[in-house]
């Protein structure tokens, strides 16, 4: 069975989302008890980074904002987001993005 961290990522750095289900506590977080909510299904944040846990599930840190948790960050995997903006390669923007800069120098220069 392939690592999640094989497939391309669902969402990107910086968008919004919303939690699909409860968060709670299973231990990561020292300040709660296991099992205490941490945050709850239908809050909204941004993706903040990117991770793995144990090499093969991908992470993602997202910041809830307006929330009146305990917390203002957690670590949810896909399944518990969904995406409130369509999805953006922002690699794939900064490479059409340089290369056609590139192209312009070019033509400046030779032109």
């Amino acid at each position: 069975m392939p690592a999640e961290t094989d497939k391309k990522p669902k969402f990107f750095i910086g968008q919004k989302v919303k939690l699909l289900k409860d968060v709670k506590n299973d231990g990561t977080y020292p300040f709660l008890k296991i099992g205490e909510l941490m945050m709850s299904a239908g809050a909204v944040g941004y993706v903040r980074k990117m991770g793995e846990f144990l090499q093969t599930i991908r992470v993602y840190e997202v910041h809830f904002v307006a929330s009146n948790a305990v917390v203002e960050a957690v670590g949810c995997r896909e399944a518990e987001l969904e995406a409130l903006e369509a999805y953006r390669d922002i690699e794939a923007e900064d490479e059409a993005w340089l290369n056609e800069h590139n192209k312009n120098l070019n033509r400046r220069e030779n032109g």
